[in-house]
Parts: structure tokens; C-alpha cells; sequence
């Protein structure tokens, strides 16, 4: 017993120094992964990749081919045809569903819109105001002695008062006496509506029947205005509207006297407007403007304006609205 003891007691300590021999071992290997990097470590340029070796003209050639139809593998642009079958498949529903959600939502818009007339028409704005001749933007300036540089305005006349012959108006419209608006709201959406004869010899002067130069070789030139169309709008809210004509820069007493054809304002008869779709053959009436005695060699700006009720002339911001302005110069 005492035998065993002496002999544990004897080999402990040579246990003790294996063990911490072994501790120093570990840290000397610690120590070592610590220490500093020999030269030729870092040197990085032995670690960069290597470049690929360039490819030749034939090679890029063969790669393409391969990339567009791979023999082995049975692949087109490297997609096989189970592959490219469901894309196409894919892409066809997709744009088969957007196809008829389109389809869907104009059918609903023109299911729910009338082709007759606005859906919503709360705020008409007033009506404006055009003229003929209409060529160099709103500029009229001739010889009267010289032909070609009035000959234009003349052609330009001529082709605006086409649908305005007599043949052609008796033949499509009816002809109306009434002083009033001539209302067909009784009729169904759908039905054609009748619309009242203006014919051109009703122009006088400016009718391009009694005089084809329409007064330019003459050095009095005429003009057409007419009111611009507006669906179901009742101008001048029972009273006509009239037209007027004067010098917005210039000497007032260049212009002359002024003569109006048919007459100086539109008559009610005209209105209200239904629509191409209804008013097929509906002709907006015009009001013809002769200067008769406009002074040579001078420039004048001249106005024209709607006036009656309900109508603006004034607007700072819209040229056109309820007036028209041009320039008028005229040589002998």
C-alpha cells in the first residue's frame, strides 16, 4: 500500500512537465503563424491570373456556331426545345391576357360614351372666330395693279366657298325662314338632322360669282369670318350675334367704309350644331367683310369681334376667342 502511494507520487510531477511542455510547444506554434512575412510572400504579382490566351477569328466563329446550334447537346442559343416551348408559351399567354384586358376596358369605355355627343358637357366655353383667306397667318398685303400678288387670296376664297354653292345647298339642305333656333331634339339620337341652306350668292361682292377677284384687283378686298362650331351651344342666348370691324393700330380713317354679306350677324337659324355624325351636310353660316375704301400704302391692323350675350372678345390670353386680328396692307 505505502508502495503504491511512493510510486504515483514519484511519476505526478513527470506528468506536470509533459503537460506544460506540451503548452509551450502550442505557443511557440502561435508565435510562429504570427510571424512577420518573408520577402518573396509578397511579392502578389505571382498571385494574379494568369490572362487567357487571345482567341482567334476561327475559334470566335466556332463558338458562335456552337452557341446557335449545339449538335451534342441538341440546344438552340443554348436553350433546349423544351425550354424555348414554354417560353414562347409563357409570353403568349402573357400578351393574350394584356390583349384582352385592353379589348376589355375599350369596350367599356365605348359601351358607356355616346358617339352623338359628349358624355359630360358641363362648361361650354364661348365660341371663337376664323377667317378666309388664310395663308401667310393672319397678314393680307397686295398690289391691286399686280396679279400675282393677289391671286393667292383669290384661290384661297374660291376653295373655302366650294361647298357653298347654290347647286350644292339646294340639293343636301332645306331652305328655313324662321328667326328662331331651328331644334330637332325630338328626333332619336341616331337620326339624321336637317340642317338650313346658306348659299354663296347670298355673299353679294364677296361671293366670287359677280366678281372672281373678290374686289383684290380693285384694291377692295373682302374677307370670310365665321364662328367656330360648338356641339349643342345656343349662341347669343336667344338674341343673334353681330359682327363688327375696326382699327386696332393705325389710323382709323385708313379703313374706309365697311360692307357685310349677307348680313352683319349670325342669324339663329344656324343653330344649335348636332354633330358631323348627325349634321351631315351642315353648313356654318359665314359673314362676308368688303373694305371698301381702304387707304394705299398703308399698314393697318384690323379686328373683328363677336358681340352678344354670353360671348368674349376681350380674352388677354386666347387670340382667337370671340375676335380675329390681321394685318391689312394695300398697294395700288
Amino acid at each position: 500500500m505505502c508502495g503504491e502511494r511512493f510510486f504515483s507520487s514519484f511519476h505526478q510531477p513527470h506528468k506536470v512537465i509533459l503537460k506544460h511542455g506540451q503548452e509551450l510547444e502550442e505557443e511557440q506554434e502561435e508565435l510562429a503563424e504570427h510571424q512577420p512575412l518573408e520577402q518573396e510572400d509578397l511579392n502578389f504579382e505571382r498571385w494574379k491570373r494568369r490572362p487567357l490566351p487571345k482567341r482567334t477569328l476561327h475559334q470566335k466563329i466556332d463558338d458562335l456556331k456552337t452557341y446557335l446550334w449545339n449538335a451534342e447537346t441538341n440546344e438552340f442559343m443554348g436553350r433546349s426545345g423544351k425550354s424555348w416551348s414554354l417560353i414562347l408559351l409563357f409570353y403568349a399567354a402573357l400578351y393574350a391576357f394584356l390583349a384582352a384586358m385592353f379589348g376589355g376596358c375599350l369596350f367599356c369605355l365605348m359601351w358607356s360614351i355616346s358617339p352623338y355627343h359628349p358624355t359630360y358637357n358641363d362648361r361650354v366655353m364661348p365660341p371663337g372666330m376664323t377667317m378666309a383667306p388664310h395663308l401667310e397667318g393672319h397678314e393680307i398685303a397686295f398690289n391691286a395693279s399686280d396679279r400675282k400678288s393677289w391671286k393667292k387670296y383669290a384661290r384661297s376664297m374660291d376653295e373655302y366657298l366650294r361647298p357653298y354653292n347654290d347647286g350644292v345647298q339646294e340639293r343636301k339642305n332645306i331652305h328655313c325662314t324662321q328667326d328662331r333656333y331651328f331644334m330637332q331634339d325630338s328626333l332619336s339620337e341616331h337620326e339624321e338632322r336637317k340642317a338650313c341652306q346658306f348659299k354663296r350668292s347670298w355673299l353679294g361682292e364677296c361671293s366670287g360669282l359677280r366678281d372672281p377677284h373678290y374686289g383684290y384687283s380693285q384694291g377692295r378686298p373682302c374677307i370670310l369670318l365665321r364662328m367656330n362650331r360648338i356641339l349643342g351651344y345656343l349662341p347669343g342666348q336667344g338674341t343673334p350675334i353681330n359682327v363688327t370691324c375696326g382699327v386696332k393700330k393705325g389710323p382709323p380713317e385708313a379703313l374706309g367704309g365697311i360692307q357685310f354679306f349677307p348680313k352683319s350677324f349670325f342669324e339663329l337659324k344656324y343653330y344649335p350644331y348636332y354633330g358631323k355624325l348627325r349634321h351631315v351636310n351642315y353648313s356654318s353660316p359665314v359673314v362676308a367683310v368688303r373694305f371698301a375704301g381702304v387707304q394705299y400704302d398703308t399698314h393697318l391692323q384690323v379686328q373683328c369681334k363677336l358681340n352678344g350675350k354670353g360671348i368674349i372678345n376681350d380674352s388677354p390670353t386666347d387670340r382667337y376667342l370671340g375676335s380675329v386680328t390681321f394685318s391689312l396692307d394695300v398697294g395700288a
